[in-house]
């Protein structure tokens, strides 16, 4: 099942399950989705429940903010997370904040999806990974899924959740196809938010990394077992909240990392990790200083060849893991 599928086939089920689910954005309904993720839930669910908006984020996000508030559980896809921007007030101050600024009283169970990071020859306004930026703010869940298993489940739980949620999706995953269990297809299938997950066991070296990257992070692991080095690829999930207890474990375990992302180097979710790493006792256990593998610290370029160099490669991974494994013999 694709990618795409996968997030519509979630989408689906909570629709079906929860009349107070409802989708609103940008071409969702009547085009069937910009990337056909809500193909076919205009014709089954009718106008009410899909939506189609004008090009006004700030106004069907406000709209979906105070739906939310008042029993409702809306959808709000954005056609980039780029365009989020637009409506980074209702989000953040008027979502992720108000369950605390009410005391409690009230929830706003919204999620907001759209694919995050870079796509192809968009330059740089529509190439940024956010998770970092939304990754820093209380009262907002923050999750990436990277396959078809992960984006199903993760839509599901978003949800289900009483709290805002963003679903950073990536538009070069929708057209990817993964093998789903019977369990991930059934209705009941929910991946839990704030749990990561270990792709690959290994015992020499973690890399911790999210959504895309984590295909690149499997592929360099594959290489640098055929050098004898043994990675453990750890897919975080989610970003917001952030599962240390893994994390740490699996540092413990290795005594090395190297964090992957598409985002900038400055103020990144790698940035987080090593802070995390420094300020516990899991320092105490590395063999190593621990590397990170991001994106170039300058905007997108539009031409293609240096689009390509900007964003990590799976050289740019052996590279790190190499640098953190190195090992000589005393004299």
């Amino acid at each position: 099942m694709t990618v795409r599928e996968a997030i519509c086939e979630g989408l689906d089920e909570e629709m079906e399950r929860d009349e107070a689910v409802y989708i609103i954005g940008e071409e969702v309904a009547q085009y069937q989705g910009a990337y056909k993720v809500t193909k076919g839930l205009y014709q089954k669910y009718g106008e009410k429940r899909v939506i189609d908006t004008p090009i006004t984020e700030a106004g069907f996000t406000g709209l979906a903010v105070g739906s939310a508030f008042h029993d409702l559980r809306p959808v709000v896809e954005f056609m980039t997370i780029n365009f989020s921007m637009q409506a980074i007030d209702h989000i953040v101050n008027s979502a992720a904040k108000q369950f605390y600024m009410s005391g409690g009283e009230l929830a706003c169970p919204i999620v907001f999806r759209g694919p995050n990071g870079y796509s192809a020859g968009t330059a740089a306004q529509h190439s940024q990974c956010f998770a970092a930026w939304f990754g820093a703010i209380p009262g907002l869940k923050v999750v990436a899924p990277y396959s078809s298993e992960d984006a199903k489940g993760l839509i599901k739980a978003a949800i289900r959740d009483p709290n805002p949620v963003m679903v950073l999706e990536h538009e070069l995953m929708y057209g990817v196809s993964f093998p789903m269990s019977d369990e991930a297809q059934s209705k009941d299938w929910v991946v839990e938010i704030g749990k990561a997950k270990i792709e690959r066991e290994g015992s020499d070296v973690t890399i911790i990394t999210f959504s895309k990257e984590v295909g690149k992070a499997l592929e360099a692991a594959e290489i640098m077992a055929a050098k004898g080095v043994s990675c453990e690829v750890v897919n975080l999930l989610s970003i917001r909240p952030i599962d240390r207890e893994a994390i740490f474990k699996s540092v413990k375990k290795t005594g090395r990392c190297v964090t992957l992302e598409q985002g900038f180097p400055q103020h990144g979710v790698g940035a987080e990790i090593a802070a995390m790493i420094m300020e516990s006792d899991t320092f105490n256990y590395l063999d190593a200083p621990m590397e990170r593998v991001c994106g170039a610290d300058i905007p997108t370029p539009y031409a293609t060849e240096l689009e390509i160099a900007v964003f990590p490669h799976v050289d740019d991974v052996i590279a790190a893991i190499e640098r953190t494994t190195f090992r000589t013999i005393a004299a």
